[in-house]
């Protein structure tokens, strides 16, 4: 038997935190509209504020069902299984709001050295009512992880904004300013209006992109040898001797990265 509260119960708060998966269900006023069902889940992306307000992280994707609703009539429901442990459905029911990439509100919440790849949006939902019941009738289910597929690409597509923006090659917002494999493109291209015709995307397109997004994506390894290589003069050279001589220091530089991983791992083994 499904029980109801008016706010999200303090033994939930702490469940909800520990998915890894979740979905989010909205819908048009329109009789003929379509019903959206969509699935979320890298992590991160989820958090709570307090037991009336939580807010997620929206990642870029091949539609906008969710905002368009939120900005036509602000209904959402939020649902959580557990797949291991004792069998528990929780969904979360309430008013949503969007915030683009770009804007205060989002920036708020969001700044650029915590903003994940690809994100467009923050999604604010304010809890009307939260209802529990059994999941019976849910399987159990063995996480093994979450894909980096899509960070890969987002990276990518943000990394092609920043070369054309750091090129001085985007004159305006309109799409034809933005590169075509870019995220700015993808927002216009894809991500302006919902199946339906209602309005999604409207600003994030027009917001440069911050250096910080790529380089957070590079390995140490990466980073090192790009210093290094800038200390010695051999960046932006076309120089066979230097460009050998940069494979050379790369090569070193990973042999001493193995050879302290190599000692680490004798000093766990030894504790």
């Amino acid at each position: 038997m499904g029980n109801f509260h008016d706010e999200i119960p303090s033994f939930l708060i702490s469940w909800i935190q520990k998915q890894e998966v979740f979905w989010v269900a909205t819908s048009p006023l329109s009789a003929d509209g379509h019903v959206n069902v969509s699935t979320k889940g890298l992590k991160g992306t989820f958090h709570i504020i307090d037991s009336k307000r939580v807010w997620y992280e929206d990642l870029t994707g091949s539609g906008v069902e969710t905002i368009s609703h939120l900005r036509e009539n602000g209904r959402i429901t939020v649902l959580f299984n557990a797949f291991e442990g004792p069998p528990r459905i929780a969904r979360l029911f309430g008013r949503g709001f969007v915030h683009e990439f770009g804007t205060p509100e989002y920036n708020e919440l969001l700044p650029p050295d915590l903003r994940k790849p690809g994100s467009r949006a923050v999604i604010i939902i304010d809890v009307e009512k939260v209802g529990t019941s059994c999941g019976y009738g849910v399987p159990f289910f063995e996480f093994k992880g979450h894909r980096d597929t899509y960070y890969n690409v987002a990276s990518r597509f943000e990394q092609a904004d920043l070369a054309a923006q750091q090129e001085d090659t985007i004159k305006s917002a309109d799409i034809d300013s933005f590169p075509q494999k870019g995220l700015r493109h993808y927002f216009l291209s894809h991500n302006s209006s919902s199946i339906d015709g209602l309005v999604g995307l409207t600003v994030a397109h027009e917001t440069p992109r911050a250096c910080n997004i790529i380089v957070k994506e590079k390995s140490q390894i990466g980073r090192l040898s790009t210093s290094l290589a800038k200390r010695l003069g051999m960046d932006g050279s076309n120089d066979l001797s230097k460009i050998l001589d940069l494979r050379f220091l790369a090569g070193t530089i990973m042999g001493l990265v193995l050879a302290t991983l190599y000692s680490r791992m004798f000093t766990v083994l030894k504790c």
